[in-house]
């Protein structure tokens, strides 16, 4: 699943060029105008990584970034600040609230786009770029699709996050409330069984190329992904 990316910023101009930037390169993207939009915003979905304009109407992005690194739910989101402040003292000001990087405008889409892909690996590695392959199993997160030897499978949404957790933490193995932290998130409340049912429909839909062994059930404790038996 593409990478999704808040972009609060105000000036409209600005917001369409960095959402139509971020389009081209594979995120996500979604707006909000104030510090007030983006609180509702990211309380309806937790996004990957937020753009902040460091001067909003109202709160500016500063405050809501302290805000933000105070509240359990949120303080791990990665954030970059958007200014047209460029001295030394601001950038301190803007790191030293829990912003994870700083850009200066005017600034080009592709460094946009490259401290965006580098912060998301530096916090999140499993939120890379990279392919992940296991035995002729190949899942491409940029392009969000799965293939078994070079046929295309397919998954579902909530079925490509799991795939992809799984893939990426091999061997190890996580209780049904870990995976609904990591994969549906922290702020999600559902049911656990939830992860079973979702669970069954990834299998089924690695069935075909025999890859449904590799998602494997540990008796009392929850599931584990492996290609040993």
């Amino acid at each position: 699943m593409a990478a999704s990316v808040l972009i609060v910023e105000d000036e409209a101009a600005i917001r369409e060029m960095v959402a139509m930037g971020l389009g081209r390169a594979g995120f996500e993207a979604r707006h909000a105008e104030t510090a007030e939009d983006a609180e509702a915003a990211i309380k309806e979905g937790v996004p990957d990584l937020i753009l902040l304009d460091w001067m909003l109407p109202g709160r500016s992005g500063v405050d809501l970034a302290r805000k933000l690194r105070k509240d359990p739910l949120f303080k791990d989101v990665p954030i970059i600040m958007l200014t047209a402040r460029g001295e030394e003292e601001d950038r301190i000001r803007g790191l030293d609230v829990g912003a994870d990087d700083y850009i200066t405008k005017p600034f080009s889409p592709r460094e946009l786009v490259a401290r965006i892909r580098a912060v998301l690996r530096r916090t999140n590695p499993a939120a890379g770029d990279e392919p992940v392959r296991v035995d002729g199993l190949e899942l491409d997160p940029v392009s969000h699709r799965v293939s078994a030897h070079d046929r295309t499978l397919n998954l579902g949404p909530t079925e490509f996050r799991l795939l992809h957790f799984l893939m990426t933490h091999p061997e190890r193995v996580f209780t049904r409330g870990q995976l609904l932290d990591n994969v549906w998130g922290t702020n999600v409340y559902v049911e656990e069984r939830t992860v079973d049912v979702h669970v069954r429909r990834l299998r089924k839909g690695l069935s075909d190329s025999g890859h449904d062994r590799l998602v494997q059930t540990v008796r009392g404790t929850g599931y584990r992904f492996s290609n040993k038996l």
